[in-house]
């Protein structure tokens, strides 16, 4: 039986193997940051990955996440939230089978930058200045060794401002701090410079400036998707941030 073009492109593109969607948490959280991102794609029938993030340096993050994304034996659209955005723009650089990468309210950092450029750079939002007088060093005197996180009482405001009373507590509570110098380490070539990208904006942000997170998006050519929520956006809009992987992992296969 002989086929149109139209018709064997179609059926290449149905048989094409579906994404491995690689979730990256950010600074002050964990994996579990992704449990209602993640319930979503399962029921819609997606391959998850939600990788721990060691949140100990740039380069080292970086390289634990390539290791992660080489060992899948698929195409893999990349997901990062917050630093994990700053994780995923330098592993995937030259991995073959990264299709995508979807920003959301994350830092997509340019060669040379590092987290602190970016924060630094723009008008602040409502409590960035809150922000950075709470955070505080866990061990040592502020070294370059030292860890930050976000003052307890602080932190529904300036992290989690749209979530019920309950999960700010949990939250605030159980956060992983961050490495010092993962925000002053600087970023190699970036792979949203060849890879296609998605970003969402969170628009009620008060740690990462809207502002910011719209020209990086737009730096990097990225599809825009404006979301009215705050930095936790992952699990206060979690069916609108599944909507753009969804779309990135379409498009991609």
């Amino acid at each position: 039986m002989l086929h149109t073009q139209a018709e064997v492109t179609g059926m290449r593109s149905s048989s094409s193997p579906r994404p491995v969607i690689v979730l990256v948490h950010g600074a002050f959280t964990d994996a579990s940051s992704w449990t209602e991102v993640i319930s979503r794609l399962h029921a819609g029938g997606l391959t998850v990955r939600a990788a721990a993030n060691p949140l100990r340096g740039l380069a080292q993050d970086a390289a634990y996440l390539r290791s992660v994304v080489t060992d899948i034996d698929a195409p893999v659209v990349l997901v990062g939230h917050d630093y994990g955005g700053a994780v995923l723009t330098q592993a995937a650089a030259g991995a073959d089978n990264v299709v995508a990468l979807c920003y959301v309210a994350a830092f997509g950092l340019d060669a040379g930058e590092c987290v602190l450029d970016i924060v630094n750079r723009f008008a602040p939002a409502p409590v960035t200045h809150a922000t950075i007088a709470a955070t505080l060093p866990a061990r040592g005197p502020g070294g370059p060794d030292s860890e930050l996180y976000i003052r307890k009482e602080l932190f529904p405001l300036v992290y989690a401002a749209d979530l019920p009373s309950g999960v700010k507590e949990v939250l605030s509570v159980a956060q992983r701090p961050i490495a010092r110098t993962a925000l002053t380490d600087r970023a190699g070539p970036p792979a949203w410079a060849s890879t296609p990208s998605w970003y969402a904006i969170a628009t009620a942000d008060r740690i990462l400036s809207p502002t910011a997170q719209r020209f990086m998006a737009q730096r990097m050519a990225a599809t825009e998707h404006v979301l009215d929520g705050s930095h936790a956006v992952v699990l206060s809009q979690p069916d609108a941030v599944v909507r753009m992987i969804r779309e990135a992992a379409g498009q991609a296969r």
